[in-house]
């Protein structure tokens, strides 16, 4: 009887653990963000979709609210089914993810769609597929596996900075062919933090840092563009007609909205004034009409989900699950911290959107299968 019980016992123990259910306070904060963007991307939207200066909604004030949310609902099932598949599956299939990545990013600028002087969209039967998005996770998921795989070499040169540094190459060069400036900014930051976490030498990020710098330097020496761009960040007032249009039109958005906000919906700026008002300026919209309590509680919200996001990164089994929980909850830091900063001038304008809020249905569709992801590893926890 003895010898039966221990052998059962020790038959449990090379069992598997049992799956989990997905982790309900990331999942709900998720969920909520997600539902205040759509009513926030409706109430930035529906002035410029009436009025309707490109011809493009047809004078429907619904336009970019219906689309935003038929993308969120495909989101949410998207989010739903990235929950579902195992983290194994991601590691079989990173490299492949990036080789997919990085064919899409050479396609863009052959045949992609040209808007505001940029080309950065792939046309999709009447959609568009901005593959600076996928670069995002797939650099994350590649990453982690390379890191995963070096372990113990991360400090050579040859493992822990090669490798990392051809990939990072060649999507900054297929992202500045675009241009898409504010996406490599993005890319490699988030690829600085993987390798840190992946135990690089912190002498080769003291170097990059240099090297930042000097190119800061130059750009700014001897090219006025560059330095004209500091100028109008430093002191927006003295142009206000031109270059500090945007910036000035977004501080008096949030400015106007004081405390308690002027209600939802009753924002003045969205008629017109503040230029991508339901994109990447829809924070200011948010403050006008939600006030420095609504903008708070947004924010807070926010570090909520990545804070949760770290947690369940810091109680994983795995290392390879570990750094993409790490990452995904790191560019999503990123993303709100450069956005918000951006549209109260704490650092040059640039086109970043706020994750989960700002209209765009590749972004959103990405980022709520990027948050699908934590969710399958949450299935995984210590």
């Amino acid at each position: 009887m003895r010898y039966e019980s221990a052998r059962l016992s020790a038959f449990s123990a090379a069992e598997p653990p049992k799956r989990q259910r997905v982790d309900a306070g990331f999942f709900t904060l998720a969920l909520i963000l997600l539902a205040m963007g759509v009513v926030m991307v409706l109430s930035s939207s529906y002035a410029r979709a009436y009025y309707d200066p490109g011809n493009v909604t047809g004078g429907n004030g619904a336009y970019y609210f219906l689309r935003q949310l038929i993308f969120a609902l495909l989101g949410v099932g998207a989010m739903l089914l990235a929950s579902r598949l195992p983290m194994d599956f991601y590691r079989r299939y990173a490299f492949h993810f990036l080789g997919l990545t990085l064919v899409l990013l050479m396609l863009v600028p052959v045949i992609g769609v040209k808007a505001n002087g940029s080309r950065r969209w792939l046309g999709v039967g009447g959609l568009t597929l901005q593959p600076s998005e996928l670069a995002k996770l797939a650099v994350i998921l590649s990453f982690s596996l390379l890191i995963c795989r070096f372990r113990g070499r991360m400090r050579s040169f040859r493992y822990g900075i090669l490798p990392f540094l051809a990939i990072l190459g060649i999507i900054i060069g297929l992202l500045i062919l675009e241009p898409h400036f504010s996406a490599s900014i993005i890319i490699i930051a988030i690829g600085g933090v993987m390798m840190f976490l992946g135990g690089v030498g912190l002498g080769w990020f003291i170097a990059a840092l240099g090297s930042v710098f000097a190119a800061v330097a130059i750009l700014l020496t001897f090219f006025p563009y560059a330095s004209g761009r500091v100028s109008t960040w430093l002191d927006p007032f003295s142009d206000p007609s031109d270059a500090g249009y945007q910036i000035v039109q977004s501080l008096y958005s949030i400015g106007s909205g004081g405390l308690s906000g002027l209600g939802l919906g009753g924002s003045r700026q969205k008629f017109l004034y503040l230029p991508e008002e339901h994109n990447d300026f829809i924070f200011s919209v948010a403050c006008e009409e939600l006030g420095f309590i609504g903008a708070a509680l947004i924010l807070a919200l926010f570090a909520l989900l990545i804070l949760r996001g770290y947690w369940i990164a810091l109680h994983q089994r795995d290392r390879f699950n570990f750094l993409t929980c790490a990452g995904i909850s790191t560019l999503l830091a990123i993303q709100v911290f450069l956005n918000v900063a951006v549209v109260t001038n704490l650092v040059p304008c640039t086109g970043i959107s706020l994750p989960l809020f700002s209209y765009g249905g590749t972004a959103l569709l990405i980022q709520l299968f990027e948050m699908g992801i934590i969710l399958s590893a949450s299935r995984e926890l210590m």
